[in-house]
């Protein structure tokens, strides 16, 4: 079912004429149509466990009405929900339907971006007495929803190729965002690289065994099958498998959430956009102890945000956003007062509210969350109903209040405007959008520096160019051109003195490279000659 969203523009004529609007970066789109539970995959559920049910996966997808561009970078979306259903996870919140997340992807879409949120599987033991139990069916929870996510961004690239492209996504351009829940699996989708990762010592059971065995549960991409020894019960179907089809994502937005582990993080992994409370009651902003909402028990120990970028800055994943980059934006200013200079973190601190003793505590994880208040206010939660609780004093919009006390939908759209002021020009840089250009800092491509500083060798070259800077110098960045001026291919994130490139693929004939260092550019000439 299609559906179309009008934006009302709040700024005057002469307000909104005085400054270019630029796709990507701004929404300069009126409309947006949005078509209803589309499905990308099916795989086992085990919410009903014992019972293993294979059941279909859908999306709802969010694109700008009238666009005529032929492909756009895609989003895939994942809401939050403590891995349960929606009301049985205690929360408002944990559906593809959650306001604040409609919002969100309309507003994404009127950017000119194309959004898929997306159901994935839930199912955990969240109330188990014993915690490994609660351990061990959350880190299989997390890794179905990467299985999930690696599923969507499968099915998206077999539409691009093999049906037509029919919602002219770019195959290159693919961006995991989650929410609260969602922001474990877009962490978890950008650096669980292999199932090994989750062969650590805290997702080891009692009984010596890993809690997450790739024959059981399936591949992380879930190109294989699982099945539980001894029985008939296929916790993981392969979904567009055996295609060649690539899984991975090209860029990682987290609102809240954690990283299961930071020793995923790789060199070679992608880079980070996260936004995090720093006193999050729920999941730590530095490294702590996962708890249960609900229950306050212990999990398992993660690494939030802070942690996590402070090591996705360490390892180079987010000298995108540095080299020969220039953030000159609000957003970007009042990020940069207060992350430590970690490029990538927006850390949004929110005040401590009095509980009903009188006594400050944290309560806020997703302050951009809102919701229907006089909706929920009409129903209440099965604990009030059979405890004969009147509705005025129990109801669903109560409790959503206990965990964001100033609830509004004026406070959602300003926590949504930064988030998306923050992630539109890094969103440009990382994808390597048209946008990008606003952000280059232009001293550094002006400053031509000495040829040679550079060695480029062997010229002409056949199969392998070797690029090296003299003097002990590390290079940022490597673009290299064909002659006439297109951009064949670019290497980022290097902090090296030398890279080798394969350059079986570029055609033959002259093509300048052009060569970054934190204080200007050289410009060698090479001939390629197979």
């Amino acid at each position: 079912m299609n559906r179309i969203f009008t934006f009302l523009f709040f700024m005057c004529f002469l307000a909104f004429t005085s400054q270019a609007q630029e796709r990507y970066c701004d929404e300069v789109f009126d409309e947006v149509t949005v078509t209803d539970t589309i499905g990308y995959g099916q795989n086992t559920t085990v919410i009903l466990a014992p019972d293993f049910i294979k059941r279909p996966l859908f999306f709802n997808f969010y694109e700008p009405a009238g666009d005529t561009a032929a492909v756009r970078p895609l989003i895939v979306m994942f809401h939050t929900g403590n891995f349960l259903p929606r009301l049985i996870n205690g929360q408002i919140s944990g559906s593809l339907e959650d306001l604040y997340i409609e919002n969100m992807c309309e507003r994404l879409a009127r950017m000119g971006y194309c959004v898929a949120v997306v159901d994935y599987r839930k199912g955990w033991n969240p109330i188990s007495d014993i915690q490994e139990v609660r351990t061990n069916t959350l880190i299989n929870a997390a890794y179905r929803g990467v299985q999930d996510s690696r599923t969507a961004a499968r099915f998206f690239r077999l539409t691009a190729a093999a049906a037509g492209n029919p919602y002219r996504i770019d195959p290159e351009r693919i961006v995991a965002w989650g929410a609260g829940t969602g922001g474990y699996i877009s962490l978890a989708t950008a650096s669980l690289d292999t199932y090994n990762d989750v062969v650590l010592p805290k997702f080891i059971g009692s009984n010596g065994l890993p809690m997450v065995i790739e024959s059981v549960n399936g591949d992380v991409n879930a190109e294989a099958v699982g099945v539980i020894p001894g029985t008939t019960d296929t916790l993981c179907f392969p979904n567009h498998a055996g295609l060649g089809l690539n899984s991975e994502y090209q860029l990682a937005v987290n609102m809240g959430g954690a990283m299961g582990d930071s020793s995923w993080l790789d060199a070679g992994d992608i880079p980070l956009i996260s936004y995090h409370v720093p006193t999050d009651p729920a999941a730590p902003y530095t490294e702590g102890i996962l708890i249960v909402p609900t229950t306050g028990d212990l999990v398992v120990e993660v690494q939030g945000s802070y942690t996590v970028q402070e090591k996705a800055n360490a390892i180079g994943l987010q000298d995108v956003f540095k080299n020969g980059i220039t953030f000159t934006d609000e957003y970007s200013a009042a990020a940069n007062s207060r992350n430590d200079g970690l490029e990538g973190l927006f850390p949004m601190p929110r005040p401590d509210w009095p509980n009903t003793a009188g006594e400050l505590e944290s309560v806020e994880s997703g302050p951009w969350e809102t919701w229907d208040a006089e909706f929920w206010a009409m129903s209440q939660p099965q604990q009030c109903t059979d405890g004969g609780v009147p509705l005025n004093l129990c109801n669903w919009h109560l409790l959503g209040l206990a965990g964001n006390p100033d609830m509004s939908l004026s406070k959602g759209e300003v926590y949504l405007d930064t988030i998306l002021g923050y992630f539109g020009p890094r969103a440009c840089v990382a994808l390597d959008l048209p946008c990008k250009a606003k952000f280059i800092d232009t001293s550094v491509e002006d400053n031509e520096l000495a040829a040679d500083l550079v060695s480029a060798f062997p010229n002409p070259a056949s199969t392998s160019l070797t690029v090296r800077a003299e003097q002990q110098r590390n290079m940022d960045k490597i673009n290299v051109y064909s002659f006439d001026g297109k951009l064949v291919q670019t290497y980022t994130n290097l902090i090296a003195t030398q890279k080798n490139i394969d350059v079986t693929d570029f055609n033959n004939g002259l093509h300048i490279i052009k060569v970054y260092f934190e204080d200007g550019v050289v410009t060698k000439k090479v001939m390629i000659q197979k």
